[in-house]
């Protein structure tokens, strides 16, 4: 595949939210792919809340968005052309070149998928791909949930926390409590997803909501969102309760350091564990995942949305939606 691609760069360091103004779509040809590499086509972009922390200007290392250059993230894609054994036209593949229309890149640069009938695309970028496998690591290995256990998920109606909450569930949990930012997601939680319990945190303190929702206390937590969220969660954690940090998206935008909860001491006494995880160092538990996650699928028991945005022009406005919470479910962008 030779021809004019477009792809998204990062033009400056954002200051609190970031606005359209940080980035710029370029034009660029893209080169015929040489021994060893494919040439692919996307036709499914995600955009997720950790790429706020990759703009950082705190963020280094080799994952951190460089200015004026392409930034990356997951997309799915079709080969068009390939000169690498193991990968043909028409394949599906996933990568993280995502944040542009095509790419050519070595094969070892994208993981041949197969499809799932009666499921998009687009799925192997949230509840059978990066997200899902966060909320399953998250739940199974770091907060090593147990059969009769009391669970709370922030941030339940995204892509990560609604289906940590099903997982939950699905896993034995006892109850799932949820919050979310608006009365239809708390709706979404409790009437289609099966959280038994949900609040809406921007009608009343999170510490009291979760205090009404779980008069018992909860033994898991699994937090998406950081700052009044954790603290409200550690005082209602039992003992020997255990979270798992998957995400902050409440200080992401900050442009001082977030005071930390100020409960701390609860830890000492409840002997409670935080955890904090990347799911790119659980890489080795997909395959019992998608195991598990295929047959939850196939036997109806899990149920996803996604929000849809058309076009690589709207990349950065689903982005910007994202971090203000109008999706439900995972947000892509279609190609």
């Amino acid at each position: 595949m030779t021809g004019t691609v477009q792809e998204w760069h990062l033009t400056a360091r954002p200051v609190g939210r970031p606005t359209p103004d940080d980035f710029r779509l370029v034009e660029r040809e893209l080169p015929a792919p040489g021994p060893g590499e494919v040439a692919v086509r996307h036709t499914y972009l995600s955009v997720d809340p950790y790429m706020r922390s990759l703009m950082s200007p705190a963020q280094t290392g080799a994952s951190a968005y460089r200015l004026d250059a392409p930034m990356t993230g997951g997309a799915v894609g079709e080969v068009v052309e390939s000169r690498a054994a193991g990968l043909s036209p028409g394949d599906l593949v996933l990568s993280a070149l995502g944040w542009r229309t095509g790419a050519v890149a070595p094969a070892d640069r994208f993981t041949l998928l197969r499809r799932v009938e009666g499921v998009a695309d687009s799925a192997f970028l949230g509840v059978l791909g990066m997200p899902g496998l966060s909320a399953y690591v998250g739940l199974t290995e770091i907060a090593g949930l147990r059969a009769g256990e009391t669970v709370f998920v922030s941030g339940a109606a995204g892509a990560v926390g609604s289906l940590a909450g099903q997982i939950a569930r699905l896993r034995g949990a006892k109850a799932v409590i949820g919050s979310a930012g608006s009365d239809a997601k708390v709706a979404y939680l409790t009437d289609e997803l099966g959280f038994t319990d949900a609040f809406n945190y921007k009608t009343a303190p999170v510490r009291t909501q979760l205090a009404k929702a779980a008069p018992d206390g909860i033994d898991v937590y699994f937090d998406n969102v950081g700052g009044d969220h954790l603290e409200a969660a550690i005082d209602a954690l039992n003992h020997y309760g255990r979270a798992a940090l998957c995400g902050a998206i409440s200080g992401y935008h900050a442009t001082e350091p977030p005071p930390g909860p100020c409960n701390m001491v609860e830890l000492v006494k409840k002997r409670i564990t935080l955890r904090g995880f990347e799911v790119i160092d659980h890489t080795d538990l997909q395959p019992r995942f998608a195991d598990e996650m295929g047959g939850w699928l196939a036997n109806g028991q899990i149920r996803f949305r996604e929000t849809v945005e058309d076009g690589i022009d709207r990349a950065v406005e689903a982005f910007l939606g994202l971090m203000d919470g109008r999706n439900s479910g995972k947000m892509v962008v279609r190609l």
